[in-house]
Parts: C-alpha cells; structure tokens; sequence
C-alpha cells in the first residue's frame, strides 16, 4: 500500500490528475450547500426524513435535495437519458450499429446530453410540485417567475455537474459520474455517524455490535459480488498456414455475477416513485374518488411491508431484464464462431448461444437475489432494531465499493502503463 502511494507520488500526471478530481468534487459538494431561496428548511428535512425513497434520492444527490441546492437534482437526469438511449438500442438498430463506432458513440453522448436538459427540468418541476402539494408548509406561494427561474436555475446545476463529471472522466481515473454519487453517499457518513453518536445507549450495546459486524459482512458480500465471475473455457482452434502454426491457445469468456450494476436499483426506485408522486397531484382533487384513490395508494406505498415487497420484485425483475439488454449470447457466439473459437463440448453457432444464455440465467439468479436483498436491507435493519440511525444503505455500500474498486483498478493500470514505458 505504502508503495502504491509513492509510485503515486512520483508519477506527477498522475497526481495532478487525483487533485484535480479532489478539487472537483470539492466544487461539488460546495454546490450542494447553496440554497435556492424561498423554502422552509426545517419542514423539507422532515418531509424527506419521512419517506424512503425520497430519502434515498437525497443520499445520491449529497443532500442536495435536502438541502433545497442548486444541484438538488444531483446526476439523475443525465443517469436517465443515458438509461433511455440504451433501451432505444434494443428497439432501434442504426443505434445499436452506430453505437459499435467511435464516431457514433460520440453523437450518442451528445443526444444524452441534449436530452439530459429537458429531463431535469420536467424533474425540477415534478419535485416542486410535489413540495408544494404536501401537507407541509415546505414551500409558500411563489410566482410563475419565481416557478421559471427556480427550475432553470436547477437545471443549469444538473448541466453543471454532467460538465464536472465529464472533466473527470478524462483523466481515467473513474467514471466521473460514478464518482459524483460516491462523494454524495459518503458526504452523508460523518452525520450518520453523529447521530448514532448522540443516540447511543449502553443498554443496547449488542445492537450496535450487531450493526458493526452486519455492515462489515455486507461489505465484504458486496465485494465478492461485484468481483464474483465464472470462467466459461473458450479454447481456439489451430490453423496452419504455409510453415507456421497459428492458434491452438486456450483462454476463458469472464460472465459476471452482477453484469447489470445498480442499474436494477435505480429503474426500481423511478418504479416506486412515480403513483405516490403523482398521487400526490390528485389528493386534493374535487373529484372525491380521485382523492380517496391518490388517499390510498400515498397509504398503500408508505406500507413498509408493502414498499419492501414491492421495492425487491421490481429490483429482481430489472435484474433479469437489464442483463437481456446488455449481454448478447447470439453476438458473442458468431464472434468466437468467426475468430475459430469455440466452448468444449458445445457446437458452434445456436447451440453456443443457447449455453451462454442458460448459464447466464443461472448466475443471474444470485446477482438478482443479492441486489434485491441489498435494497431491502434498510428495512430490514429498521424492522429488528426499531431505530433510524441503524438502517443500513445497502445501495449505498453497493456503490461506494463498486466505485472505490473500478477506481483503483483504474489506478493500478496506470501504474502498470508507466512501469512499461519506463523499462
């Protein structure tokens, strides 16, 4: 470790690529503690503190939704455009065949950020509106003026953080959006910590020592997870051409045991959200069937029971399906297929795909059950402890370890690179 840092140290790109993401995500976090006028900070801290996947949304904002800040909306716009174009890739060939060339990758980012603009402003205005409906006084009445300029003046900070995520992700050394969530997520341990703190009670010792040791463990589930591949044998037949043998090795196709991320987690969680977020619309309705029905279904989602059940089925699901949209077995088998390579045991061409396909569904299977759990996992805790400052994030760790591992394998290859060139 002492030696990672100074092989660090010395390569001078290098760290002036790490301080200059440091001071990025200093810019941010400046950010998210610039209010935008006209909100009852008390009342909003309570509204969020009430409901879970609001709170959730918060945790990867940075508190910024918290906090009423120019950033409130954090990088969910741009996650959801990407999202889109990568669903419209399944429906629509050019796209999927533009998205094999550099060129056609380059047009692709460049429609997700057009596209990024009017999704965090109708966000923007979906979330007044729904602070303005609650039964709170979070926000008082504002003007058509005011409306505008608060939801430009959100949409300029969702813009303003795909820029610094971007300027990130040009010094390789992460993914600059994955790094903006980490810095929210762990922005929020030092006032977790603080309130466990300040809650603490010798009589329930254990029950810390439980969360200790469970948080540890689903650190370590998280790594094997994300880590956790099986090696498909992939052995290449042998060509002979003129004098020369060419071919004949023997490799390994790697199948993740978690190829779909938290993508599931965050289709599940834009699921939730939206019949209480539009209920909320409705409850004040004059119609009074519509109002009983947004009434029930605000009940019915702030059913923990029913929010964990539902929250695991839909992550589940979105596993399975996700995994479809980005995994090709029929793909991957005409390429070994063209490159003289094949699985032991298996006939080239359908009968390969077949297998990649079957396999992939199984370990899925555990990917799926695991991302599911991690969601719940809150609830969980929440449930056997009755206390608040317990609730483990299980989507939280998810990412934070998924982000601390890419990183310093990015890191690692860098080093690697350098010791190349200079021998």
């Amino acid at each position: 470790m002492i030696k990672k840092l100074e092989q660090i140290l010395k390569a001078h790109d290098l760290r002036n690529s790490l301080l200059f993401i440091l001071g990025m995500l200093a810019i941010f976090r400046l950010a998210a503690h610039i209010p935008i006028p006209g909100v009852d900070a008390v009342a909003l801290r309570n509204f969020f503190s009430s409901n879970q996947v609001l709170g959730l949304m918060n945790i990867f904002s940075g508190g910024g939704m918290e906090n009423f800040s120019i950033v409130m909306m954090g990088v969910a716009p741009y996650i959801t455009s990407s999202i889109i174009f990568q669903l419209l890739g399944m429906i629509i060939p050019k796209l999927e065949e533009m998205n094999k060339e550099e060129a056609g990758r380059q047009q692709i980012n460049m429609w997700t950020r057009w596209l990024t603009v009017p999704l965090a402003a109708l966000q923007a205005y979906g979330m007044i509106t729904l602070l303005r409906r609650s039964s709170s006084a979070i926000l008082g009445d504002i003007s058509a003026f005011d409306l505008t300029a608060i939801i430009i003046t959100i949409t300029a900070g969702t813009i303003f953080l795909m820029w610094l995520g971007e300027l990130m992700s040009e010094k390789k050394i992460g993914n600059g959006i994955s790094l903006l969530i980490f810095a929210g997520i762990v922005s929020s341990l030092p006032q977790n910590i603080q309130q466990m703190l300040l809650t603490f009670d010798s009589s329930k010792i254990f029950i810390f020592l439980g969360f200790i040791f469970i948080a540890l463990i689903t650190v370590v589930g998280v790594v094997i997870i994300t880590e956790g591949q099986r090696n498909v044998p992939v052995q290449y037949a042998r060509q002979i051409r003129g004098n020369r043998a060419y071919g004949g090795t023997s490799t390994h196709l790697p199948l993740r045991v978690n190829m779909a991320g938290v993508i599931p987690i965050i289709f599940a969680i834009s699921i939730v959200l939206f019949p209480p977020m539009i209920a909320q619309f409705f409850i004040h309705a004059r119609t009074s069937w519509i109002a009983k029905g947004s009434e029930w279904i605000i009940t019915m989602f702030n059913n923990q029971l029913i929010y964990g059940i539902l929250y695991f089925l839909l992550v589940f699901a979105f596993t399975y399906f996700y995994t479809e949209v980005i995994f090709h077995p029929t793909q991957i088998a005409e390429n070994l297929q063209k490159q003289g390579g094949f699985i032991p045991g298996i006939r080239p061409g359908r009968h390969t795909s077949e297998y990649l396909a079957n396999t992939t569904h199984k370990i899925i299977f555990v990917g799926a059950l695991f991302l599911g759990i991690i969601a719940i996992l809150p609830l969980i805790m929440r449930y056997f402890t009755d206390m608040q400052s317990l609730a483990i994030g299980g989507t939280s760790l998810l990412i934070v370890v998924a982000v601390v591992i890419e990183t310093v394998k990015q890191i690692e290859s860098q080093l690697t690179m350098r010791e190349y060139e200079s021998a």
